[in-house]
C-alpha cells in the first residue's frame, strides 16, 4: 500500500498546529508546534560553552528527519563523568540535555550504586535518544521530545562488579533492585522536567524516560511518575 501523506498547513485551519512527517510513512506522521523557546534555550546553552567536544562528545551536522525534528547543533554522547560512565549505544542529544544527564549520574545514580551494591557505576544502557517520531509512535500524535533530541530512555545500569540492574526486571523484582531504581527515578525528577517510569504506563514498562520539555503557560510544570 502507498504511504499515507497528510499535511495540514499553518493558517489554513484555526488550530496552531503544523502536521509534519509529510513525505515519510504514515506511521511517522505527527503534530509539531512552533515553539521558539527551543531555539533560544539551545543557543544559550551553546553560547555558554557548557558542552564541548571531547573524546566522548562529538558534534553532529544533522540527525535526519523532517524540518520539525532534530536540533540546531546536536551532539553524539558516548560517555559522561569524564568517560567513566559509558552510554551504550551512544545517545544523540541537544545541548541542554547533556549537563543534566551528567548531573543525574554524578549526584544520583553513582551514589545509589555505591550505597546499594558497593560497586561503581560503569554504564548506562540506552533504549532510545533521538528519533523523529510521534509520542509512543502513535499516528497523528504530537511530536515526541525524542524528535527534538530532548529526551533519553535508559533501560539498565551496569556496575563495575558485573551486575546489571534492569528496569524491566528490577522494578518489581529483587527488593534491593527496587529500592535502587526508585531512588534513581526520584533523583531524576530534580534534573529533568519529565520523568516516566514503569509506574506511568505499559509503554514505559522497561525503561526510564527523561526529558526537558516545557509545559504550562509558564513552562514550569513538571511530570514525575
Amino acid at each position: 500500500m502507498p504511504s499515507v501523506r497528510i499535511c495540514v498547513l499553518f493558517g489554513i485551519i484555526s488550530l496552531p498546529w503544523l502536521l509534519s512527517g509529510c513525505g515519510g510513512s504514515a506511521t511517522q506522521s505527527f503534530i509539531a508546534k512552533d515553539e521558539p523557546w527551543r531555539s533560544s534555550e539551545e543557543r544559550a546553552c551553546l553560547a555558554a560553552g557548557v558542552v564541548r567536544e571531547s573524546p566522548y562528545i562529538k558534534t553532529k551536522l544533522s540527525l535526519g528527519g523532517p524540518g520539525a525534528c532534530g536540533a540546531e547543533q546536536p551532539f553524539e554522547l558516548a560517555a559522561v563523568r569524564n568517560g567513566n560512565v559509558t552510554l551504550k549505544p551512544v545517545a544523540y542529544l541537544r545541548c541542554p540535555m547533556i549537563p543534566q544527564v551528567n548531573l543525574w549520574v554524578r549526584e544520583v545514580i553513582e551514589p545509589a550504586a555505591l550505597r546499594y551494591y558497593n560497586s561503581p557505576l560503569t554504564e548506562l544502557r540506552i533504549a532510545g535518544s533521538y528519533s523523529c517520531r510521534p509520542i509512543n509512535h502513535a499516528f497523528g500524535a504530537v511530536l515526541s521530545e525524542h524528535g527534538h533530541a530532548n529526551a533519553l530512555d535508559v533501560s539498565g545500569f551496569v556496575l563495575a562488579n558485573g551486575k546489571t540492574v534492569s528496569v524491566k526486571k528490577g522494578w518489581r523484582g529483587d527488593k534491593r533492585d527496587q529500592a535502587f531504581l526508585r531512588e534513581v527515578r526520584a533523583g531524576a525528577c530534580h534534573h529533568f522536567t519529565t520523568v516516566l517510569s514503569p509506574n506511568y504506563d505499559r509503554n514505559h514498562h522497561d525503561h526510564f524516560h527523561v526529558d526537558l520539555a516545557r509545559r504550562g503557560k509558564d513552562g514550569l510544570r513538571t511530570v514525575c511518575k
